[in-house]
């Protein structure tokens, strides 16, 4: 009688389908910010105690992650050589500035010291479409290393400027064009920008202050009734838009969604070549722990990316083996976090840490971006920075023929395993 064949249960697949937008929408603004992960070493490690939660987030928050993360390719170098970016297609212009800006409400112009920049005078309608521009004000954006300004106000935080005028009044405008973009380039923030708002409608306003407050933990400008010049360590001019009633999951910076194998397919059949029959989940599929928890007890080997979902491996049966894939920047977690849990439980466990070809940060960032060549600089950044970064932004395309060597270990501990048995 030939031996039983053996189960892997793939655990780290792509992001779930969402049917209804709205209601992915609306969960996502109001569903709690919490992480059930404690914070990496040097994550904000040598702040006072006595900080509150919300400074030592401000304290250790690089800004310029979530900024650069609007824009990508030549606006993202653009963007990261001169300190300020604009793009453009076809509904809707966004620029982008990631060093000091003074508002001047007054005038509705952004002043942005900058001697590289391509432009030095720039108007821009602070609304996506084209439709209804001309019920939007411009906002005039001026590049200019003398004759600033002087601030009546400093800000902390970035800001976000955008227009409540258009087609308010009508739900279809106001969820096509404000509420769904203003969600697409402002949650990634965490609530840390200030909104200015021009063409200020305060009925609009209270209408939509549950998520407005969700989106910015801060009292919003109207420059109407606010005249004064603003200074902010960054500004965001626009927003962002995917089209009627769209959101492109795949270009939400920071957007809710599990890490992924991009190769997934690829990955499969090299397991199934090893001789495995492969159980490949989706998040749907493990909503029933008690069924899910009964498939996973009958793997003899988990294989999943750095997660929550390597926590499934309190299921597996003692022996088996658990496989964890290591992405860039996350060592010390997967190993304390996953790693030792598995063998207290009695788990073998195996690391496969990637290779920076391995992480689509290699192809966001390039080569010889920080990003990719010191991990650790991000980390010390803090924990939103490294966050933004190595777990929200990072997906995998694993080198299946170097990943094949760990999955033969992993066949070879569950044979040794199962010829000691045999012998008792």
């Amino acid at each position: 009688m030939g031996k039983e064949q053996n189960r892997l249960v793939l655990c780290a697949s792509s992001s779930m389908a969402f049917l209804l937008l709205l209601a992915w929408l609306y969960a996502s603004v109001f569903s709690s910010d919490v992480t059930l992960l404690r914070p990496l070493p040097g994550f904000g490690s040598s702040l006072s105690s006595k900080m509150s939660d919300h400074e030592a987030i401000l304290a250790n928050y690089s800004l310029n992650f979530p900024l650069r993360r609007l824009v990508r390719g030549d606006d993202r170098i653009q963007l990261d050589t001169t300190g300020f970016a604009c793009h453009s297609d076809l509904y809707s212009e966004l620029c982008i500035a990631n060093k000091q800006v003074r508002i001047d409400n007054k005038n509705l112009t952004v002043y942005i010291p900058s001697s590289q920049s391509q432009i030095s005078r720039k108007n821009i309608k602070p609304y996506p479409t084209t439709n209804p521009l001309h019920l939007v004000t411009s906002v005039q954006i001026v590049n200019e290393e003398t004759n600033l300004p002087a601030c009546n106000f400093n800000h902390n935080v970035p800001v976000l400027v955008f227009s409540s005028g258009g087609f308010t009044g009508n739900l279809f405008h106001e969820m096509d064009e404000l509420i769904i973009p203003l969600f697409i380039t402002s949650r990634h923030f965490r609530s840390n920008l200030k909104f200015v708002i021009t063409d200020y409608k305060a009925w609009w306003v209270n209408k939509y202050s549950r998520i407005l407050s969700r989106l910015s933990r801060y009292e919003f400008i109207n420059p109407a009734v606010n005249g004064s010049v603003h200074c902010f360590p960054g500004a965001v001019i626009g927003l962002k838009f995917h089209g009627l009633l769209a959101l492109n999951r795949t270009d939400i910076p920071g957007g809710a969604k599990t890490r992924r194998f991009v190769n997934e397919d690829e990955m499969v059949v090299m397991m199934e070549e090893l001789g495995f029959e492969v159980v490949v989940t989706r998040p749907n599929r493990m909503s029933n722990l008690n069924k899910f928890s009964e498939l996973l007890n009958s793997c003899s080997v988990l294989v999943g990316a750095h997660g929550a979902g390597m926590t499934n491996e309190v299921f597996l049966p003692e022996g088996a083996v658990a496989v964890q894939v290591v992405p860039l920047g996350l060592d010390w977690a997967s190993t304390n976090y996953f790693g030792e849990p598995a063998r207290e439980l009695g788990v073998k466990y195996l690391e496969y840490k990637i290779e920076p070809e391995e992480s689509t940060l290699f192809q966001t960032y390039g080569k010889d971006h920080v990003v990719v060549t010191d991990p650790q600089s991000i980390l010390a950044k803090g924990y939103q920075a490294a966050r933004a970064v190595y777990i929200d932004e990072q997906n995998l395309k694993i080198n299946v023929e170097r990943f094949r060597e760990t999955l033969v270990q992993a066949k070879q501990l569950i044979e040794d395993s199962s010829d000691s048995s045999s012998l008792n």
